[in-house]
């Protein structure tokens, strides 16, 4: 089985994001990039089910500018085997990623494609979900575990009530939730042979799709200060505060 995995670069999560003066959109210059942790999880899904036999080759793709590269060429020392990169400098909205993905698959033919279940710059977690509706494939959200069995794939989802695991028809797509596993470190000879495995560069017309933006983002800004806390001395002075501030009656 092929397994296709999409990997977003996406500032880091350790750096408090900066809005620009004119509040158009988050300041990007100078600041540490790096994969979707989402992602991450994803591409490790990858490697453990290839490690286990059911999977035999694993390609990487993402959807970005030219330096999305180095998040492909960190996925590739994980243990990728190859790397497809759709070169553009628009800022692609879900459903545009989620056809170029469905382009992807219909070339490449996977029996499963894993992803992120949203990217922590947007928050959108929609991408996952259109990519499944727009193959026409059963779709495994949120998981948790994976576990695949001959043409099957059995996902133990994370939901309100607990757990609950569905069995889907391969291909399937599946997307990853934070307790699925914990990612890989790249040793240092695998980086380094990172840098001879293939890696193709295509644009969004290879795939006859138009990444133009359906959205317009009409003003970032960033949240509001917390207020500073108030010591009261007992029960009551707390009520009396809380009525003052119509929060209780």
């Amino acid at each position: 089985m092929k397994v296709l995995v999409a990997v977003k670069r996406v500032i880091d999560y350790n750096v408090k994001p900066r809005v620009k003066a004119d509040g158009t959109g988050v300041d990007l210059a100078n600041v540490k990039m790096s994969m979707n942790p989402f992602d991450e999880i994803a591409v490790e899904e990858a490697i453990r089910l290839k490690e286990k036999g059911a999977a035999e080759e694993i390609v990487a793709v993402s959807i970005g500018p030219a330096k999305a590269q180095e998040t492909l060429r960190t996925a590739l020392a994980m243990g990728a085997d190859r790397a497809i990169l759709i070169q553009t400098d628009d800022e692609v909205e879900p459903l545009a990623v989620a056809k170029l993905l469905k382009g992807v698959a219909d070339e490449e033919q996977p029996g499963l494609v894993i992803l992120g279940k949203q990217a922590i710059d947007d928050d959108s977690n929609q991408t996952g979900q259109m990519l499944a509706a727009l193959l026409g494939w059963p779709q495994g959200t949120f998981a948790s575990k994976v576990e695949l069995a001959g043409d099957k794939v059995d996902v133990t989802r994370e939901v309100d009530g607990g757990l609950e695991t569905v069995r889907l028809n391969t291909p399937a797509v599946v997307t990853t939730d934070l307790r699925l596993n914990e990612p890989r470190y790249a040793s240092l000879p695998n980086i380094m042979k990172a840098k001879s495995k293939p890696l193709a560069t295509k644009a969004p017309a290879d795939y006859g799709v138009d990444t133009s933006p359906r959205l317009t983002t009409l003003k970032v800004s960033e949240p509001p200060r917390r207020q500073a806390g108030v010591k009261v001395a007992d029960v009551d002075e707390l009520i009396g505060k809380l009525k003052n501030l119509g929060v209780v009656a």
